[in-house]
């Protein structure tokens, strides 16, 4: 295990004073890991991750685009932040094999379970930020995401948005979002949402939230009323 995470840290740029840190990072709740002790899961660290990775995305935004105004940053700032960058960070770095789950998480698909690898990222970044301060968890995103900033010269917009700038530019009503089904554990459930547009057949899409659910509904109305677009 030892060999596996200095492999590990190779890739992330950092030696772990606290290799404890680095373990809970890689740790899922389906291990069964307590919440209040030395086998705790990285879900503590998932939330405080998330908190690290904004700020440092939202520096490394302002300096990147000083003419920009806050609407297009906040834009920009959400597709960085959002489950798929922290996967594609995720897979970068080698996370699938060294995230600890359970035997049935794991034949479930976990170790291509874009939300799964989302959140050990976000643990991961947090890790790195308690061992080695901001400048640690900052030297990781910034060597990591100036990739995905460089991938787009204009300001990305979310599929919610362009589904209902299509809609208006056509003088319709604006979309309509429902949730039609909610499956899944407590702990991770799975969102059902259909999206309704005037003269249009519904749509509909899942995820690990609602927020996540509407943006694939809306996503694949787009993808069969404006596939150009």
């Amino acid at each position: 295990m030892a060999d596996r995470l200095a492999t590990l840290e190779e890739r992330l740029g950092h030696a772990f004073a606290r290799s404890d840190l680095l373990h809970r990072a890689l740790t899922h709740a389906s291990t069964g890991s307590r919440a209040d002790g030395r086998g705790a899961s990285n879900e503590r660290l998932e939330f405080l991750g998330d908190r690290v990775l904004g700020l440092v995305i939202a520096s490394l935004l302002y300096r990147s685009f000083p003419d920009e105004d806050e609407g297009a940053l906040a834009r920009r700032h959400a597709a960085l932040v959002q489950r798929e960058a922290l996967a594609r960070v995720a897979v970068d770095v080698g996370l699938p094999d060294h995230v600890l789950m359970s035997p049935s998480e794991e034949e479930a698909g976990g170790r291509r379970n874009p939300g799964l690898l989302a959140d050990a990222c976000e643990a991961v970044i947090a890790a790195l930020y308690l061992d080695g301060g901001l400048g640690a968890a900052e030297r990781f995103i910034e060597a990591h995401w100036q990739a995905l900033v460089d991938e787009h010269t204009q300001p990305p917009k979310d599929a919610k948005t362009r589904l209902q700038e299509w809609a208006q530019g056509r003088g319709l009503a604006l979309p309509v979002y429902a949730e039609t089904e909610r499956h899944g554990p407590a702990h991770a459930p799975v969102f059902t949402i259909e999206v309704s547009l005037q003269g249009q057949a519904p749509a509909s899409a899942s995820g690990p939230s609602k927020r996540a659910a509407e943006q694939a509904a809306a996503q694949a109305l787009l993808a069969r009323i404006a596939p150009d677009g």
